[in-house]
C-alpha cells in the first residue's frame, strides 16, 4: 500500500534573523537614498547578506520595500483601555507615534508617490498594509459591541470597517505627514469626540 505522507520538503529554510536585517536595511537606504536610489545589491550589502539571498524572497524593489514599511506597520496594537473612545485616542496616537519615526516617514511617502503610477504596487499596499491594519477596527468593534457600547452587527460589517479605517488612517496621515502638524492627546480627543458624536459635539 503506498503511504499517503507527503514528500518532506527539500531546500534551506527561512532565516528569519536574515529577514530581519533585511528589511531593516532597506528602511534605510530608504531614508539615505531615496526611493531611485534604493537598489536590492546595496541592501543585500547592508544587511550582510548574498544578493541571491535578498532575490530568493522579493522579485523587486516594490515588493521589498512594501514589506519592509509593513513590518513597522504590524507593530500597532490596540490594548484594551476599558472603553471605545479611551480605545480609539490610543490607536490614533501609536499611529501617529509610528507616523513621526524617520523610516515610517520616507517609506511611506515614498511608496505612496511610486504607486500612483504602479498598479501593482497599490494592490501589494493593501494587501500588506491596509487590510491587514484593518484589524484594529475590528478588534475594536468587537470589544465595544460586547461593552454594550455599540449595537451588535445586523448586516455586513466590511463596509464600515472600510470607512471607519479610512477616516482614522486618513485623518492621521493627513494631519502629521500632508499639514505637518502634531497629533497630541488633545487632537486626539477631540477628533475621537468627532468620530464618536458627530460634528455637533465638536466644541471649540
Amino acid at each position: 500500500m503506498q503511504s499517503s505522507t507527503p514528500a518532506p520538503r527539500t531546500g534551506r529554510p527561512r532565516n528569519a534573523a536574515a529577514d530581519t536585517a533585511i528589511l531593516a536595511a532597506t528602511r534605510a537606504a530608504l531614508d539615505e537614498l531615496g526611493w531611485s536610489g534604493l537598489t536590492l545589491g546595496d541592501v543585500a550589502t547592508r544587511a550582510g547578506v548574498a544578493k541571491t539571498t535578498v532575490y530568493r524572497r522579493w522579485a523587486g524593489k516594490n515588493e521589498l520595500v512594501v514589506d519592509a514599511l509593513a513590518t513597522l506597520f504590524d507593530q500597532l496594537s490596540l490594548p484594551d483601555l476599558g472603553s471605545l473612545r479611551a480605545d480609539v485616542e490610543g490607536v490614533v496616537l501609536q499611529f501617529a507615534e509610528l507616523l513621526e519615526q524617520p523610516a515610517t516617514k520616507t517609506a511611506l511617502m515614498a511608496v505612496v508617490a511610486e504607486a500612483t503610477h504602479d498598479e501593482a504596487l497599490r494592490g501589494r499596499i493593501r494587501e500588506r498594509i491596509v487590510d491587514r491594519q484593518k484589524r484594529l477596527v475590528v478588534e475594536g468593534r468587537r470589544r465595544a459591541q460586547h461593552r454594550g457600547e455599540i449595537p451588535p452587527d445586523e448586516a455586513d460589517p466590511g463596509p464600515q470597517i472600510d470607512l471607519i479605517f479610512d477616516v482614522i488612517a486618513g485623518a492621521v496621515v493627513h494631519r502629521t505627514l500632508v499639514s505637518c502638524e502634531q497629533v497630541d492627546c488633545d487632537w486626539a480627543a477631540r477628533f475621537t469626540t468627532i468620530l464618536l458624536d458627530g460634528l455637533g459635539a465638536a466644541g471649540p
